[in-house]
């Protein structure tokens, strides 16, 4: 026995250590982890280094993981944010569903899969990750972008149709055919009353008053959340729904709690870990001569949600009213499927619905598309303004809705100073300039920041300004500064630096005040020094200069013929 105990432990060990290796090259590749524990399964596979053998321990912990998966995306399932966008999200969202799922359909026939078969894979190539969208858009800082807060909307309404499309697919798994139709939908009747209401109790009278005690500890709350989301899985599994389904059910009747966002949190790395068994598991089982038979297949499906899912979504934002760049940014987004995808498929083969390559083939559609659009999503601006010219049919002569968004009333009136970025700097920095007597016009991508500056009675319009036309339509001829007070953009993405897009913006319509640009440290300092910005702004930098001057050991900068002098960072 501990023979076996300890060939196992070895076995994990080297899984963990391939997985490692293969995920630091991943973050060099700038890939997300999928990718990466994919590949690794390949590897460690029977037919490459065969180090997984130990198939049922790997498939618990498996298991385990997309239980905390749904666990969490039942918590985190909210409305509101479907509620705040509107239609927008909603004809998205469906939209993209409804179009992939039904031309999907119509290619895999044409690519000669069976009826049933082409129903799973082009329904699981509908959705896309959330979680790859949203740390991705994070690192560009871009979450808070209209497109991005667009895309964040309809990949809402993906979450819901994914857990839509595994509630009915956990009820084929009941046992209709073998009990009768008739008898089949009364049990799965049934038992999703027996199941809702056992929700709806521990929603009403439990919930709240057991998370409350549990959270005076925290590892208690992780054990309490992570037990209930195992037994509710269990439970879903006895009443023939399983555990998906379960899962998804436990993380929904904690929604409500006051304590969901510490859960949550709490809960995000043992997810993420318990997930990489599931995709090592999956690339492990993957012949390797049957994906070479799927490639071309795989190719056209890879091929098709590449470039058809983000043309619908252009088509519809453009028909709503928005401008093509934003249909454009947020379309890419749902360039690739997602996890659910993968689980989706390994769903329907567990209940013998679809053969084994058929996840094959989605796994091969997930690797092709998950690559490719990671770089497409990291560089959209680039890829923007070489497509630029082609996207004028997805645009609307006057794209009412956008242009409703930036208060032409605002536009129209003469500022001293147009700062870019209404974060805790840029506001602190506006707030200033007030009190100072300066007219400030405020500048965000982010709806709800304009639209809080303008509770202010502040004047603020949407804007990029990473869109190099928009700098055209703002005051600039009568303001004496511009400011951009926008964070810094990660360094591996210097293309997309929207800082320097208003420099070179500016300086092309001929702009002569001064502009002063946020930068970040002293290779950033050069950077912008050189895209022709007059004063570098340092935050950090620049209060320690300042507190350092408060104590009395002010900067040595002489000041020549009483003038003032320029901030210790002004380009010369």
């Amino acid at each position: 026995m501990d023979a076996i105990g300890d060939s196992v432990f070895v076995e994990i060990a080297g899984l963990l250590a391939l997985a490692a290796l293969f995920g630091v090259i991943g973050l060099a590749l700038r890939q997300p982890l999928i990718v990466a524990f994919i590949a690794t399964g390949i590897v460690a596979g029977g037919e490459m280094l065969g180090i997984v053998r130990s198939a049922e321990t790997i498939e618990l912990l498996a298991e385990i993981g997309i239980t905390v998966l749904l666990f969490l995306v039942g918590l985190k399932l909210d409305l509101s944010i479907i509620r705040s966008l509107g239609a927008v999200a909603l004809a998205t969202g469906l939209g993209q569903v409804i179009f992939t799922s039904v031309v999907g359909f119509g290619v895999c026939l044409a690519l000669g899969l069976d009826p049933v078969t082409s129903l799973y894979v082009a329904v699981a190539l509908t959705f896309s990750s959330t979680i790859i969208i949203v740390k991705l858009l994070s690192d560009k800082r871009e979450l808070d972008s209209l497109h991005g807060r667009i895309a964040l909307g309809f990949l809402i309404v993906q979450d819901i149709a994914v857990v839509l499309a595994m509630v009915v697919l956990s009820a084929f798994g009941v046992g209709i055919e073998q009990d009768g139709l008739a008898a089949g939908l009364a049990r799965v009747f049934g038992g999703m009353l027996l199941l809702l209401g056992i929700v709806g109790v521990f929603v009403r009278y439990l919930a709240e008053p057991l998370v409350r005690y549990a959270a005076r500890v925290p590892e208690l709350l992780v054990a309490f959340s992570l037990a209930l989301a195992v037994v509710f899985a269990t439970l879903g599994d006895l009443l023939g729904f399983g555990k998906e389904l379960g899962g998804l059910l436990a993380g929904i009747s904690l929604a409500s709690t006051t304590f969901r966002e510490a859960i949550a949190s709490r809960l995000a790395s043992l997810r993420d870990f318990l997930l990489l068994f599931f995709f090592l598991g999956l690339g492990s089982r993957l012949e390797l001569d049957l994906l070479g038979e799927q490639i071309p297949a795989a190719l056209a499906l890879s091929a098709f949600v590449l470039i058809g899912n983000p043309l619908i979504v252009m088509a519809i934002m453009g028909w709503m009213g928005y401008r093509k760049r934003t249909g454009f940014l947020a379309g890419l987004t749902v360039a690739q499927i997602s996890e659910f995808s993968l689980i989706f498929a390994a769903m329907g083969v567990g209940l013998g619905h679809i053969a084994p390559p058929a996840l094959g083939l989605v796994t091969l559609v997930g690797l092709v598309t998950i690559t490719l659009s990671t770089y497409m999503i990291l560089y959209s601006h680039v890829l923007y303004r070489v497509l630029e010219p082609y996207l004028g049919p997805f645009e609307r002569r006057v794209p009412r809705r956008e242009l409703a968004m930036e208060n032409g009333a605002a536009a129209a009136e003469r500022y001293d100073v147009i700062l870019f970025g209404l974060g805790r700097y840029g506001r602190e920095i506006a707030k200033t300039l007030i009190e100072r007597g300066a007219r400030v016009l405020g500048i965000d991508f982010d709806p709800e920041a304009v639209d809080h500056w303008r509770r202010r009675g502040q004047p603020a319009l949407y804007g990029d300004a990473a869109d190099p036309d928009f700098p055209a339509t703002l005051p600039w001829r009568g303001a004496r500064a511009v400011m951009v007070a926008t964070s810094p953009v990660e360094r591996g993405i210097a293309h997309d630096d929207s800082r320097v897009a208003v420099i070179h913006a500016l300086r092309q319509l001929g702009f002569a005040g001064t502009i002063a640009v946020r930068c970040n440290d002293a290779a950033d300092l050069q950077y912008i020094r050189h895209a022709g910005a007059d004063i570098l702004l340092v935050p950090f930098a620049d209060a320690a200069d300042y507190a350092a001057g408060a104590i009395g050991f002010p900067a040595p900068v002489p000041e020549k013929d009483g003038a003032p002098h320029k901030p210790r960072h002004a380009a010369p």
